[in-house]
């Protein structure tokens, strides 16, 4: 059933939300209403028949798609969000079989076809039907008054009314593509390797009105009426009127080489040999490629399918990219379906792994070193959602996966130590660095050892806001008892965390020898410092056990962890040469994973700071942070500011991040480096890579502890992403902070 949700969901979004979008700003001084956007995500097709070669691709009036290959007509099969599709040999008219069809075109929303004698349609009764005359036709174009120009790629027939009005010969260059001349009713367009041509059905006349080199594909740009014409090294905006080229060559592009030119609606849409791309209005370039919109990234043929979708031709099948309108909330319903079919295991936040090249029936659910933070974010997002709708499936998900993290403390007989993550026993060597697991007393279980310092920031933020915000005194109970847990196995041990073997694991590490070890410009001196008076001030918090308090004062006042915390960003950085061989291990380059834990530790530092003195130097610091990371327009952390109160957080970046996430969360490999329309930057600390980032539907899947500025990455469709952490958590918390409106009506 989840197949055909998205498709259900959407049928009823355009009937109950059509109008819904405004040219008006969305945006308050402080929340974002949450009207329709258009939500793109692709269909896709895949063509199973060796030896066969893709021509063409068009839809009629009906809805219906039909291919031109190699072998003849084929049309769609099956097929539909995430559930690829196949092209299979199209029966309908099964006397067609033994026409040779050579060229297919759209005439008044109707098939047409070309073949080594005739041009003719089963539409109209099949009553079109007109000898070509010419001996090796290759390509024709009609137009809706029913008059055929047809060429072998030199000579060139006008068929009109039936019969062979006129014959010519185009003498520069090969012709590549004919066009009707959708704004001159009986005029053609043609397109040689080396010129364009316009043929007037009324005086009979050829003319040519651009010369060039290298050109490869065109269309007319209606709303413009300007003629766009693709070469190998980009494509020119040409004045048909004013026969003269509007300004410079486009080679800021994707890719250079334009395979395929298609004018639809507002936006001009680009095929390649690396992908589509479509360029709107204001010159701002959307990229379609990858699996994630394409069988493969080398497009023959871009057209316009029904109910104003895209369809997009490559050499292994066809894509339909739909756009649809969407809210927000509309969008965290579809995740939330995502989430609870295919991503909780055992109550955790999981990835679907091992798939087959996006085949969603072929994964498994994977254990992770961080299940612990993965869900402590997805049980945020559940509890901001519960705090926010009284939903009750979200109160009865935060109760499924606080069951999973309570079980991390009792699975083993380590008093408040939380493991990484568990599993039934006699599967070690399938999960996991194996090594790293443990038996645990019931002999059905094993649990994964060495916790890091990043799992328990997750833990404490989670637990903190259960406690705050969720009205159930159950969970406030169970929530404020594994704060103390943690928190008093922490501070007994002299502020590390410690594992079975009675040793401090590698990450879980506070203590001041350890932290203050480091010179000041290390970031791992600063985070730690945050981390531990954010975990001290939540279980002072909610436990009032005076020992939490003390332990966090004398940090900063007597171990310099004020100091610490409060050092501006712009100190952060590599390690210099006297310094020791861990510090400079650390520092090569700045740790992203370090973001995800600042941030949820200052749910913490924030919200329960001892006194106001502190909360002011505590949002100093969050803001000197988060202005940092504002070129990475990364939604989480802009939405996670305004506990702040600052009333300008990038909220308009963070709803961008929202609207741009991809519906698909399956792990296709994506390549940007080789694009020609980026500022690259020179290698940086923070490997900032451009100049601006990208859309996060151009970027491969990531959760908020990764580098947006990484263009290249991803694993090839074998893992399908939860929205749990990375969509959810910061929509949620956005909904429960009020700076994004709930749905209208």
């Amino acid at each position: 059933m989840f197949r055909y949700n998205l498709f259900l969901l959407i049928a009823v979004l355009a009937v109950s939300i059509a109008g819904c979008t405004s040219n008006e700003s969305n945006f308050n001084s402080t929340s974002y209403s949450d009207t329709a956007f258009m939500q793109d995500y692709s269909v896709k097709y895949f063509l199973e028949t060796e030896g066969v070669k893709l021509l063409k691709a068009s839809a009629d009036r009906n809805g219906k798609i039909q291919l031109l290959t190699t072998s003849g007509l084929n049309q769609l099969h099956d097929g539909s969000f995430l559930y690829p599709g196949k092209i299979v040999v199209d029966n309908s008219y099964r006397f067609m079989t033994d026409k040779a069809i050579i060229d297919m075109t759209v005439c008044r929303n109707q098939f047409v076809f070309l073949d080594k004698e005739v041009v003719f349609s089963n539409a109209w009764a099949g009553s079109l039907h007109s000898k070509h005359g010419l001996l090796n036709a290759k390509l024709f174009e009609g137009n809706d008054n029913f008059n055929f120009l047809v060429s072998d790629g030199k000579n060139i027939h006008l068929i009109y009314n039936n019969a062979i009005a006129w014959t010519g010969v185009v003498d520069d260059g090969e012709i590549k593509h004919i066009i009707n001349h959708s704004l001159d009713d009986n005029s053609f367009l043609i397109l040689s390797n080396t010129a364009v041509f316009r043929f007037s059905g009324d005086t009979r006349q050829l003319e040519k009105v651009y010369q060039g080199n290298d050109l490869t594909a065109f269309d007319l740009d209606i709303v413009n009426g300007n003629l766009i014409i693709g070469s190998k090294n980009g494509y020119i905006i040409y004045d048909l009127d004013g026969k003269q080229q509007i300004g410079t060559l486009h080679d800021k592009l994707p890719w250079q080489e334009i395979t395929t030119v298609r004018a639809l609606d507002e936006k001009l849409w680009f095929g390649t040999p690396k992908g589509a791309f479509a360029v709107n209005n204001n010159g701002a370039i959307e990229y379609y490629a990858s699996e994630r919109w394409l069988p493969d990234d080398s497009v023959l043929q871009i057209n316009k399918g029904s109910d104003s979708s895209v369809l997009i031709l490559t050499e292994s099948g066809l894509s339909e990219i739909y756009f649809k309108p969407m809210t927000l909330h509309d969008k965290a319903m579809f995740y939330e379906q995502q989430v609870r079919s295919r991503h909780i295991r055992k109550g955790f936040n999981a990835a679907l792994s091992g798939m087959e090249k996006g085949n969603l029936s072929t994964g498994y659910l994977k254990d992770s070193d961080n299940d612990g933070l993965w869900t402590s974010l997805y049980l945020a997002s559940q509890a901001f959602r519960y705090a926010t709708t009284k939903d009750e499936e979200a109160l009865q998900n935060c109760i499924e996966s606080l069951d999973a993290m309570e079980r991390l403390f009792t699975i083993h007989s380590v008093q408040g130590f939380p493991a990484r993550s568990f599993e039934r026993n006699g599967h070690i060597d399938k999960l996991s660095d194996p090594e790293r697991w443990q038996q645990a007393p019931d002999p059905e279980w094993t649990w994964k050892a060495t916790t890091s310092s990043d799992e328990a920031i997750g833990h404490i933020f989670a637990y903190g806001v259960l406690a705050e915000i969720v009205e159930n005194d159950e969970i406030k109970k169970r929530a404020v008892y594994l704060i103390d847990l943690m928190m008093n196995h922490i501070v007994k041990n002299d502020l590390y965390l410690v594992d079975y073997d009675g040793k401090p694991t590698l990450w879980g590490k506070w203590n001041p020898e350890y932290v203050n070890s480091f010179p000041t410009n290390i970031g791992d001196r600063k985070l730690n410092s945050s981390n531990i008076i954010a975990m001290l001030q939540t279980a002072y918090h909610f436990t009032k056990k005076e020992v939490y308090k003390e332990k966090a004062f004398e940090l900063m006042n007597d171990f310099g962890y004020l100091e610490n915390l409060m050092r501006p960003m712009d100190h952060i950085g590599e390690a210099r040469n006297e310094a020791d061989d861990w510090s400079k291990l650390l520092s090569s380059s700045w740790n992203h994973s370090d973001d995800e834990m600042y941030f949820a530790g200052y749910w913490g530092l924030y919200n329960y700071a001892f006194n106001d003195t502190l909360k002011a130097k505590f949002k100093e610091s969050i803001l000197d942070h988060w202005n940092a990371e504002r070129p990475e327009k990364e939604g989480a952390w802009n939405i996670f500011t305004a506990i702040t109160g600052r009333e300008n957080f990038d909220l308009e970046e963070a709803v961008w991040y929202l609207k741009k996430y991809p519906l698909d969360l399956i792990q296709w490999t994506v390549t940007n480096s080789h694009r020609k329309d980026l500022e690259f930057l020179a290698p940086n600390f923070r490997n900032q890579t451009i100049s601006e980032v990208l859309p996060p539907d151009e970027l491969k899947i990531s959760r908020h502890n990764a580098n947006r500025f990484i263009l290249d990455g991803g694993r090839d469709g074998s893992e399908e992403s939860s929205a749990g952490d990375i969509w959810l958590f910061p929509y949620w918390m956005g909904r429960y902070l009020n700076v994004i409106e709930g749905p209208k009506g």
